[in-house]
C-alpha cells in the first residue's frame, strides 16, 4: 500500500491506496511524515482533494477500495449519493437502505467510513438538524458543511 499525507485547511489528510483503488483517507491533527513525493496511485486523490478545498470540485471521481462488511459498503455507497451542499438525517439514511429499524447499524457504518470527505459521511445529521457524531470532530463536520453551503457564514470580527 502506498501512503501520503497532505495538509488541508482543517488538518492533515492521510491517504492510503494502491492500483486497486483508494483504501482510506483519514484526518489527523498532526502530520505523519509529509513529503513532497506523492505515489502515482494516489496522485488523482491528492489533486481532487485539493480541488475540493479550493471550491473547484463537488463530486469525486476516484477508484475506491475500502475495507468493510457488505452492509458497511452498502451504507457507504448510499452516502456517495448525498449531493454536495445537502444533508440527510440518520433516519433518512436508514429508510433509503430499506428499513428504518437499521438506523443504529447505519449510523455505526457511517462512523466507520474509511474514506473521509470522498464518501461524504459529514452530510448526515440528526433528525432534529443537530450535528451528531463525527470521527474527525464536530468542528470539522461544521467546517465541511459550511464549506459546501451556498450561503457562506460570515464572521463579524
Amino acid at each position: 500500500m502506498d501512503v501520503c499525507c497532505i495538509e488541508t485547511p482543517i488538518g492533515y489528510a492521510k491517504i492510503v491506496g494502491d492500483h486497486n483503488g483508494i483504501t482510506s483517507v483519514s484526518i489527523l491533527d498532526k502530520p505523519e511524515n509529509t513529503s513532497e513525493y506523492i505515489p502515482e496511485p494516489l496522485t488523482d486523490c491528492v489533486s481532487q482533494l485539493k480541488a475540493y478545498f479550493n471550491n473547484q470540485l463537488r463530486t469525486f471521481d476516484l477508484k475506491l477500495n475500502p475495507k468493510g462488511t457488505d452492509f458497511q459498503k452498502k451504507v457507504w455507497k448510499q452516502l456517495e449519493g448525498i449531493p454536495y451542499g445537502k444533508t440527510i438525517s440518520y433516519l433518512d439514511l436508514a429508510k433509503q437502505l430499506g428499513d428504518a429499524k437499521t438506523i443504529r447499524a447505519a449510523a455505526s457504518a457511517n462512523g466507520k467510513n474509511p474514506l473521509w470527505i470522498i464518501v461524504p459521511c459529514h452530510r448526515v445529521i440528526g433528525t432534529d438538524g443537530s450535528l451528531t457524531g463525527y470521527a474527525g470532530g464536530l468542528h470539522r463536520k461544521q467546517w465541511l458543511l459550511n464549506h459546501e453551503s451556498e450561503y457562506k457564514q460570515q464572521t463579524l470580527f
